[in-house]
């Protein structure tokens, strides 16, 4: 199967001499460990049958947040971490865009405009739900940074997940609306208004495009009809992976590569065949800077409220919608122990009688993985 490593080894140094010295050290290392990444460079382990001594040799990975072939087990943990905060109500997928004219201001600064489109998103969920006319209480929002369209062109957008429902001031579960969660209009205005607020403050020395304040910034937010196990699913395919797939490559010749992609809200695959050097420059731009979390938690799913989420939990698995919730202490939380690759005691594929076993480890080379 053709993967980006592979692409990156045939057309890399082309690409390099396009940015003449100019890349930025994330994409340079993101660029470097990718190529490595489950070679003889990054080291492993080596594996004899039991039987027939057949040798298999496992390379590690290298573990950067970038690589389209890392992070499958921490993508499965992740989704289980979730799944014991999930509330048993409907959910509401919602999405925040920023307008075109921001783009470029926020691809300069993205480690502190990142925060700020995160923050704003959720604030602005968090202000409209607790109007009484909607929600009326403190809901929860998970938000999940994107910044590609299945083109991989830049488009900084966010996903948010939030239950249809929320605690109120004294202490009780309002259930929001099965089909509707805010007005989506009045979102948007908040959020612009949030997002611009937030930048004054924090970064009080940039100038914003005054055409952005002018341009409608689109909300959108629908019932997860599929259920929340598929948003959660869809999101969790992009928190510790970036735009594109491997299995979404098809073909790298003469120059160029082809890739499939679905457009918005269709089922059929499309092409698009890209230069060499301009799919490596759109997939290196959604390389994120050291240090930028690409999913936060924010209202009833905060770190700060974390008893308060267990005390809900409770409350909506006795079926008691309404009933005022009482303060309880927290059960302790048991981290869940890392997932191994190793290929330790699984069936050989020569003779498939015996099993594998370890017999030695491979020294790494270079430098080691972020």
């Amino acid at each position: 199967m053709l993967e980006v490593a592979d692409v990156l080894r045939r057309y890399g140094g082309e690409y390099l001499a396009t940015v003449d010295g100019r890349m930025p050290l994330d994409h340079r290392r993101a660029f470097e460990d990718i190529l490595r990444c489950r070679t003889p460079a990054m080291g492993g382990h080596v594996f004899a049958c039991t039987h027939c001594g057949h040798e298999r040799y496992a390379y590690h990975s290298c573990r950067n947040r970038s690589c389209p072939k890392c992070h499958g087990h921490d993508a499965a943990d992740w989704l289980e971490q979730r799944r014991k905060e999930l509330l048993p109500v409907p959910y509401f997928h919602v999405v925040f865009t920023l307008p075109p004219q921001l783009r470029g201001v926020v691809y300069r600064f993205q480690e502190p405009l990142y925060a700020i489109l995160m923050k704003a998103a959720a604030e602005a969920l968090i202000k409209v739900a607790a109007d009484p006319h909607y929600v009326g209480g403190l809901i929860g929002v998970m938000t999940v940074l994107h910044t590609w369209t299945r083109t991989l062109t830049y488009h900084p957008h966010v996903h948010c997940l939030v239950p249809a429902g929320g605690v109120s001031a004294d202490r009780e579960w309002r259930p929001a609306r099965r089909d509707y969660l805010v007005p989506v209009k009045a979102l948007s205005r908040v959020f612009r208004g949030i997002f611009r607020d937030l930048v004054r403050r924090q970064m009080p020395e940039l100038r914003l495009p005054a055409a952005a304040w002018k341009a409608e910034w689109v909300v959108y937010c629908k019932p997860s009809v599929q259920g929340v196990e598929a948003v959660l699913k869809y999101l969790g395919r992009y928190v510790h992976r970036i735009a594109i797939a491997n299995s979404r490559l098809l073909s790298m010749d003469d120059g160029k590569v082809t890739f499939r992609y679905q457009e918005c809200g269709q089922t059929e695959w499309k092409t698009l065949t890209l230069a060499a050097t301009e799919f490596i420059r759109r997939f290196l731009q959604h390389v994120l800077p050291s240090g930028v979390h690409k999913v936060r938690y924010y209202g009833l799913w905060a770190p700060s409220n974390r008893r308060l989420l267990r005390q809900v939990q409770m409350l909506l698995t006795i079926d008691a919608p309404r009933a005022a919730i009482q303060e309880s202490p927290t059960p302790p939380q048991k981290r869940s122990a890392p997932l191994s690759s190793t290929l330790e005691g699984m069936p050989c594929p020569r003779c498939e009688k015996g099993t594998l076993v370890c017999i030695a480890r491979l020294a790494r080379r270079g430098r080691g993985p972020p």
